[in-house]
């Protein structure tokens, strides 16, 4: 149970890693070499297929953890929660392949991403208790 634990944590924080370089990674598209809107399309596939794996196994890891420990969670839990939410709508307005999305409302939108991101790894390093 505990060897379950553990490994569950490991592969979600591995995935998280991922998350952070390929998101940090493919920030570079929306400033160097872009095209008209659309972000530079150097190593799209990769970038999305990396960003799309690493949430992807973080929202699975984080549910089969929820699943190990009966639903008990911290309060600081919700919030981040809320922030991958906010981290993954960001991302994707980032990104979305429509060239009426501006550059700088992609910017924005990655600025967005960038702020969830660290306010999530705050909350991690921090664990705030509420109340």
């Amino acid at each position: 149970h505990m060897e379950t634990q553990l490994l569950v944590k490991i592969i979600h924080m591995s995935a998280a890693s991922l998350a952070i370089i390929v998101i940090l990674a493919r920030a570079f598209t929306l400033f160097v070499g872009t095209q008209s809107n659309l972000p530079n399309p150097v190593a799209r596939k990769l970038f999305v297929a990396l960003q799309h794996l690493a949430l992807a196994v973080i929202a699975l890891t984080g549910v089969i953890s929820l699943v190990i420990k009966n639903f008990e969670v911290q309060p600081w839990f919700y919030a981040k929660v809320i922030l991958f939410l906010v981290l993954v709508s960001s991302l994707m307005k980032a990104y979305k392949k429509d060239d009426s999305v501006l550059l700088v409302q992609r910017r924005a939108g990655l600025v967005i991403a960038i702020i969830s991101l660290a306010a999530i790894m705050a909350l991690v390093i921090i664990k705030p208790t509420f109340g």
